[in-house]
């Protein structure tokens, strides 16, 4: 693809019924703050790692689900972010 074809692509995804699946954008994006918000406060003075990338992106998704529970994809990715966060904190690999 290049740029336009990405940009127009973009534009369809956040235009058409991307509310009807996922609420209105600034309800999600207010709902994921205060959950990453909380993720921050409990991990305290410790700086971000690449695991707390993962717990951010599964709280991401929990939103998501919270939303909209028949929505199969956020249940997929909330799945794969706990199985990529796991791998990661117990030095596991393929």
């Amino acid at each position: 693809m290049i740029r336009t074809e990405i940009l127009s692509t973009a534009g369809d995804y956040v235009t058409r019924d991307r509310a009807a699946t996922h609420g209105r954008a600034e309800d999600g994006f207010a709902a994921i703050a205060q959950v990453w918000d909380a993720l921050d406060a409990a991990r305290g003075d410790r700086p971000r790692s690449v695991l707390d990338v993962a717990l951010y992106m599964a709280g991401l998704k929990l939103v998501r689900a919270a939303t909209n529970p028949a929505h199969a994809d956020n249940w997929v990715d909330l799945a794969g972010y706990a199985a990529c966060g796991g791998e990661i904190a117990t030095g596991g690999s393929e």
